[in-house]
C-alpha cells in the first residue's frame, strides 16, 4: 500500500507560479497528478513513469506545468507556471504500481479510476 500526502497549494493571481508536492510512503513507477473543479469531473494533468524515463501531460498545460519525481526521497512534484483561473481545483497526486510501461501509465490519465492510491488532495486557487 501507498499513502500519499500532497503539500504546497494556495492562492495566487493568474500568470503566478506554485510547486505541488507529494510524499508517497513507498515508490511507484507510475504516479500522476490529477485535479477536479467544484460540478467537474476529476482530469488527468500529468503523469511520469520510471522516475521521469517518461512523461505525459494534458494539452490544457502543456508547456506550462512539470512533472517530476525525486525517487530518493519517494516525492513526486508538479511545477506550475502561467497559471490561469480555469486552472483553480483541487488537486491530487495518485499512484498506479500496476502499469509496468510508460504507454499503459499515460493513457490511464484518462481513466481516473485505474490509479490505485490517491491523496486527499491540495487546493489551488487562481484570481484573476
Amino acid at each position: 500500500q501507498v499513502q500519499l500526502v500532497e503539500s504546497g497549494g494556495g492562492s495566487v493571481q493568474a500568470g503566478g507560479s506554485l510547486r505541488l508536492s507529494c510524499a508517497a510512503s513507498g515508490y511507484s513507477n507510475c504516479m500522476g497528478w490529477f485535479r477536479q473543479a467544484p460540478g467537474k469531473e476529476r482530469e488527468g494533468v500529468a503523469s511520469i513513469f520510471a522516475g521521469g524515463n517518461s512523461v505525459d501531460y494534458a494539452d490544457s498545460v502543456k508547456g506550462r506545468f512539470a512533472i517530476s519525481q525525486d525517487s530518493a526521497k519517494n516525492t513526486l512534484y508538479l511545477h506550475m507556471n502561467s497559471l490561469k483561473p480555469e486552472d483553480t481545483a483541487m488537486y491530487y497526486c495518485a499512484a498506479d504500481p500496476a502499469a509496468w510501461y510508460g504507454g499503459a501509465c499515460h493513457a490511464n490519465l484518462a481513466r481516473p479510476s485505474e490509479y490505485t492510491y490517491w491523496g486527499h488532495g491540495t487546493q489551488v486557487t487562481v484570481s484573476s
